[in-house]
C-alpha cells in the first residue's frame, strides 16, 4: 500500500513538473495565465478609478436673464456632478453643443423664471439628458434635482422667515422630517468599487479556463501524449495526472489570487473588510472547481484555438448571468440555474459579502458549501474525462 502511496506521489511530481515545463514554454499559455491577469485587473481599475462620473460638461440655456436665474447658474456650477460649459442664447446653441460632443446635457431656465417665483407661481427647469449612457444621465439628472431642490428650499424660508418665522422655524417648517442617509459598505456609490471585485473573479475564471483549453489543445495538436501513457494507468490510475495538472494551474493563480485580490483591492482602494484567511477558505474551492472544470473541458478540444473561440463566445454570458450587470432575482429561472454551472456564479455573492460587508465563513456557508458540491462534481468529471482520454490513446496505439 505504502509502495503505491510512494509511487503515486512520484508520478504527480513528474506530471507537476510536466505541465509547469509545457506552460513556461508555451508563451500563449503564459500571455493568458499570467499576463492577462496583470494587464485587466490594471485595465479596468485605472477606468474606473474616478469612482463616478464628475463635472459633467453641461450647457445651460438662461432664458430669463435675472439676478434669480444667475443665483441658480452658480448653484449649479456649484454641483460636484456638473460643470457649466457654457451659457447659450437659445435652445438650438445648446443642442448644437450637445450633438457636437461639447456638453453631456442641457438645462433650460424659463422665460418669467423671477416672475412666477415672486408671484408664489410655481415654475419648471427643463433638463435634457442622454439617456442611452445610463451614467451621465443618472449623474446630471441627480445634480439638476438636488440644486433645484436646494433652490427651492431657500425660497420657502425666505418667506417664512418673511412672515416673521426664524430661521430655525422656518428649517423646521420647511423640513418636518429630516432624512439622515447612511451608504453601507460603498460610502462613495463608486461604480469601480461595484463592479471590479466581481469581475476580478470572472478574470481569474475565464482566464484559467482559457489558459487550460490552450495547453489541452496544443497537447493533441503536437500528439504529446506522455500524461496520458499506459504505465500512467499501471501505476496510480488518473489521479496522479489530475493531481499533478492541478497542482500546477493552483502553484500559478495562487500567485495570481493574491496579485488580484490583495494588491488590486489595496491599491485601488477596493472594499476590505473580510480577512485574509477567510477569502483564502473561500478562494481555493473556487480555484479547483475552475481547474477541474478547465481539465474536463479541455480534453474536447483538438486545436488551440477551440479552446480561446469556445471560452470567449462564453464570456459575455458569463458576465450577465453573474448578476454583476444585471440583479440575479431578474434572470429567468432556468438561465439563472445553468448559470450555476460556472463556479463565478457561486462565487461572486460570496465573495462580495465577505469583501464589502465583512461576512464570515458562517454566513456565507450555503455558498461554500455549493462551491464544494461542485468541486467534487468537477473533480469526478475530470478524473472521468482523463480516464477515457487516456484509455482512447492507449487504445489508438495499441492498434498503431
Amino acid at each position: 500500500m505504502f509502495k503505491k502511496i510512494y509511487q503515486g506521489l512520484v508520478m504527480t511530481g513528474k506530471f507537476y513538473y510536466t505541465e509547469m515545463r509545457n506552460i513556461r514554454k508555451d508563451s500563449g499559455a503564459i500571455l493568458i495565465l499570467i499576463g492577462a491577469l496583470m494587464i485587466y485587473p490594471l485595465a479596468y481599475s485605472i477606468g474606473y478609478k474616478n469612482e463616478v462620473v464628475r463635472e459633467l460638461k453641461t450647457t445651460i440655456v438662461d432664458q430669463d436673464r435675472t439676478n434669480t436665474s444667475h443665483q441658480l447658474i452658480k448653484m449649479l456650477e456649484g454641483a460636484e456632478q456638473i460643470e457649466i460649459n457654457r451659457v447659450a442664447f437659445s435652445l438650438e446653441e445648446a443642442e448644437n453643443d450637445f450633438y457636437e460632443g461639447n456638453s453631456g446635457g442641457i438645462v433650460v431656465i424659463p422665460q418669467n423664471f423671477e416672475k412666477d417665483i415672486l408671484n408664489g407661481k410655481q415654475t419648471n427647469v427643463s433638463v435634457f439628458a442622454d439617456g442611452s449612457y445610463f451614467l451621465i444621465y443618472r449623474q446630471l439628472i441627480a445634480g439638476s434635482v438636488k440644486t433645484a431642490g436646494t433652490f427651492s428650499a431657500g425660497i420657502e424660508i425666505k418667506k417664512l422667515m418673511m412672515e416673521g418665522k426664524t430661521y430655525d422655524q422656518a428649517m423646521q417648517m420647511r423640513d418636518p422630517l429630516s432624512a439622515d442617509i447612511h451608504f453601507w459598505f460603498n460610502p462613495s456609490s463608486g461604480y469601480g468599487s461595484f463592479v471590479m471585485p466581481g469581475i476580478i473573479i470572472i478574470i481569474l475564471q475565464q482566464t484559467l479556463l482559457i489558459g487550460i483549453g490552450m495547453l489541452g489543445g496544443t497537447a493533441k495538436e503536437k500528439n504529446r501524449d506522455s500524461f496520458m501513457v499506459p504505465v500512467a494507468l499501471k501505476t496510480g490510475g488518473v489521479l496522479p495526472i489530475l493531481f499533478g495538472k492541478t497542482l500546477s494551474y493552483l502553484t500559478v493563480y495562487f500567485f495570481n489570487s493574491v496579485v488580484t485580490m490583495i494588491w488590486i483591492h489595496s491599491w485601488f482602494n477596493y472594499p476590505n473588510q473580510g480577512s485574509y484567511l477567510s477569502v483564502l477558505m473561500l478562494t481555493l474551492p473556487f480555484l479547483l472547481s475552475v481547474i477541474f472544470m478547465g481539465i474536463t473541458l479541455s480534453v474536447l478540444f483538438k486545436r488551440r484555438e477551440s479552446s480561446i473561440m469556445f471560452m470567449v463566445f462564453l464570456s459575455p454570458i458569463v458576465v450577465f448571468l453573474s448578476g454583476i450587470s444585471w440583479p440575479a432575482s431578474s434572470i429567468p429561472s432556468v438561465m439563472y440555474y445553468l448559470a450555476h454551472l460556472f463556479p463565478s456564479t457561486i462565487m461572486i455573492p460570496a465573495y462580495l459579502r465577505m469583501r464589502s460587508m465583512g461576512a464570515g465563513m458562517y454566513e456565507i456557508r450555503h455558498e461554500y458549501f455549493q462551491l464544494l458540491m461542485q468541486m467534487g462534481f468537477y473533480f469526478f468529471s475530470a478524473a472521468m474525462a482523463l480516464y477515457f482520454s487516456a484509455k482512447h490513446n492507449t487504445n489508438f496505439r495499441g492498434r498503431e
